[in-house]
């Protein structure tokens, strides 16, 4: 039986870190820490209890070089955040200062998905289960 590589760690690169942290921590609630102990500006993202099953916890690193230009295409792996409410998730965002990189679409059967950028431009992505999407 063959192996499977399943990502463990994601990480947010940021102009301005403590910022993002804000961004973050009041979108979706997450835990968001500077690591003290690193010799770099560096946070650490817990983005639920270690002893619930199912997504991942990552970082959020000062950014070095320029921040994504508008329009220019996904160079980057983008993380989708499961949500409860999605337009609900979609509004808090646009509130606090990020934007709408593709408006809400059905998976037929499975769920509702929209993708959003971060207040330095980072997309991520949301998902609503739904398996009466269409």
């Amino acid at each position: 039986m063959t192996t499977m590589n399943r990502v463990a760690h994601f990480e947010i690169h940021a102009e301005d870190t403590a910022k993002m942290a804000e961004f973050y921590t009041g979108v979706f609630g997450w835990e968001i820490k500077k690591w003290e102990s690193s010799s770099f500006d560096y946070w650490v993202i817990m983005t639920g209890p270690q002893t619930e099953a199912g997504g991942i916890n990552g970082g959020l690193v000062k950014r070095y070089g320029a921040k994504p230009i508008e329009g220019q295409a996904v160079n980057a792996y983008v993380c989708t955040i499961t949500v409860e409410d999605i337009k609900a998730m979609a509004e808090k965002v646009l509130k606090a200062g990020g934007a709408l990189a593709l408006p809400i679409m059905a998976i037929p059967g499975m769920a509702w998905l929209g993708y959003y950028k971060d207040i330095e431009g980072n997309i991520f992505g949301m998902i609503q289960n739904d398996k009466d999407a269409k």
